[in-house]
């Protein structure tokens, strides 16, 4: 593989810092500028930017394949929900599925909330991860009617408080859009909402299943792993 650095000056730690902070953390481009020059890196906000947009979907390439080889997700239940994003005042709608430990699996950005595009975002998730055992979804009926032509209706279930898992995913995209001020491009919001959803998946250690110091561990395993990506 070719080293993705190589024309850069700056050292690819620094570049995996920023990048880091920028998508792992609801900051905008100029937090993550002052921040860097607390520390003596000396940049500007534009250069985070291209440093995102260059690397971002790289580390998330290659977070999701490590995860996958290592089969950090499960068939046994996903979880569905769609939430609404406005940008340039039009609606549009963000999928996502979330596995039932809360591993963001997929997520997609659709026009309108109907059954094609339920369809769609199902056969992608089901392309590269299995049909699921169980779907915990709402009571949109665009999942039944999807699921229904995937031969699956039979494993949906839903019900009242059933797919928090889901609803609560959203949170960290709701917390960067009002940080951002809302998304300018449909195409921007799916970069971004993918390779979110694979950093939050890496660092997401569920620290109320462990005691203190076994959380201090994962963590700097987690860490660890960051460091070493596209190395």
């Amino acid at each position: 593989m070719r080293n993705p650095f190589r024309y850069f000056k700056t050292s690819p730690e620094i570049i995996r810092l920023a990048v880091m902070m920028y998508i792992r953390s609801p900051l905008s481009l100029r937090n993550v500028e002052d921040l860097l020059h607390e520390r003596g890196i000396d940049i500007t906000h534009e250069t985070v930017r291209c440093w995102w947009n260059r690397f971002g979907p790289l580390f998330a390439k290659s977070i999701r394949k490590r995860r996958v080889q290592n089969g950090h997700y499960s068939n046994w239940t996903w979880h569905l929900d769609e939430v609404f994003v406005r940008i340039n005042g039009e609606l549009r709608y963000l999928w996502r599925a979330v596995d039932h430990e809360g591993e963001v699996l997929k997520t997609y950005v659709t026009k309108h909330r109907d059954r094609k595009a339920a369809l769609k975002f199902l056969r992608k998730a089901m392309k590269r991860y299995g049909r699921p055992e169980v779907v915990v979804t709402d009571k949109l009926r665009s999942y039944k009617s999807a699921l229904r032509e995937l031969g699956v209706v039979g494993r949906q279930e839903t019900g009242r408080w059933r797919n928090n898992r889901a609803e609560n995913s959203h949170q960290p995209l709701r917390r960067r859009e009002k940080t951002m001020g809302k998304f300018r491009r449909p195409k921007s919001l799916q970069k971004f909402a993918t390779v979110q959803s694979s950093i939050h998946n890496h660092f997401s250690l569920e620290r109320h299943l462990y005691s203190r110091p076994d959380f201090k561990e994962n963590r700097s395993v987690a860490l660890a792993e960051w460091r070493q990506l596209v190395a």
